[in-house]
């Protein structure tokens, strides 16, 4: 299956992926176009997934993906250790799944779908 390019190189295209990841499992929720909530699903339900694994490899490689951000105010919790310790035991019991696109409408500027990517409770 292609998947579209979003208008970016390959480098540009990842390092989008990894802040918008980032960014879910930070905020829970965030207002995306709808091309890019499309091409950030996968990438999140595999974070997810090693997340639930919860071994030191998957650490590990969740680790090299994510962004090194604090996922509070006090700056007490990486977005790494929200993933693995708050994240992952509430979809401990869902075998996938673990996102929802609500779609929002068209952006005033361009006219883009707009949606919104959050996690399932």
């Amino acid at each position: 299956m292609a998947k579209t390019k979003l208008g970016r190189t390959t480098e540009q295209r990842k390092a989008l992926l990894r802040n918008l990841a980032t960014d879910l499992i930070v905020h829970e929720r965030i207002e995306t176009t709808e091309a890019k909530a499309k091409q950030l699903r996968p990438v999140v339900e595999k974070m997810i997934t090693l997340g639930k694994r919860g071994d030191l490899h998957a650490r590990r490689q969740a680790e090299s993906y994510l962004r090194p951000v604090n996922a509070d105010e006090e700056g007490t919790q990486s977005a790494l250790q929200k993933l693995f310790s708050d994240i992952a035991p509430r979809f401990e019991e869902r075998q996938g799944g673990y996102t929802r696109i609500l779609k929002l409408g068209e952006r005033k500027g361009d006219g883009a779908k707009t949606v919104i990517i959050e996690l399932v409770d």
